[in-house]
Formats: C-alpha cells, structure tokens, sequence
C-alpha cells in the first residue's frame, strides 16, 4: 500500500527505532508510548485488520508468538498484548499490528 506508514516501515523507507525484525514481521517502539515499554509488532505485508490477516493463520501465529516473546522480555510480571480493530476498536492505523504493554500494572477495565 502507497501511503501506509507501517508497510513504509517495514520496507524501511520510513525510520523507526526497530526491536525486532524477521521474514515476516518487524516490532517497533511505539511513538506515542502508553507505558513504559510500548511495542508495535506488524506484519511486513499489509493487512488492514486482524479480520484479514487472520485468514492467514501462519502469520497471526507469529505476530503473537513475537509479541509474546518481547513481552516477556520486557517484562517478567507481566504485560498486555492488544489488537485494536476498526474505528470503534480505537484502529488509528490501517495494518494490523499488535501493541505490547509493560512496565506498569495494567488497569482494568481498559478504555
């Protein structure tokens, strides 16, 4: 996609403080950060949501395995791993990416 920030990202032709990065996804820290830690995972191809890229099985296995993985990293009493979708699910960005939270205790309800 043309204009998409995220695949512009994976393709490198837009700068982010990368963490990660395999054939498939790339995790980036997050610019607008919502606790300590604040990673975006996203797929290299795009998909617009977690609907669509869950067509695709392999992939959201290893958006959530590489999530999973940093989060534990970042954090050994814990994180949240969140996928917003769509407008009223708070989706800002039309790829589907995975943010990981940590370094504060979570409240719940969250929104």
């Amino acid at each position: 996609m043309e204009d998409c920030i995220f695949c512009k990202i994976g393709a490198r032709e837009v700068a982010a403080k990368e963490v990660y990065r395999d054939e498939a996804v790339v995790a980036i820290e997050d610019l607008n950060p919502q606790a300590p830690t604040h990673l975006l995972v996203l797929p290299l191809a795009h998909h617009d949501t977690v609907v669509e890229a869950a067509e695709n099985g392999p992939l959201t296995a290893r958006l959530m395995s590489v999530a999973s993985t940093l989060g534990v990293r970042c954090s050994e009493s814990g994180f949240r791993l969140v996928v917003n979708t769509g407008t009223d699910g708070g989706q800002t960005v039309g790829h589907v990416h995975v943010h990981v939270l940590a370094g504060r205790r979570m409240a719940w309800p969250p929104g």
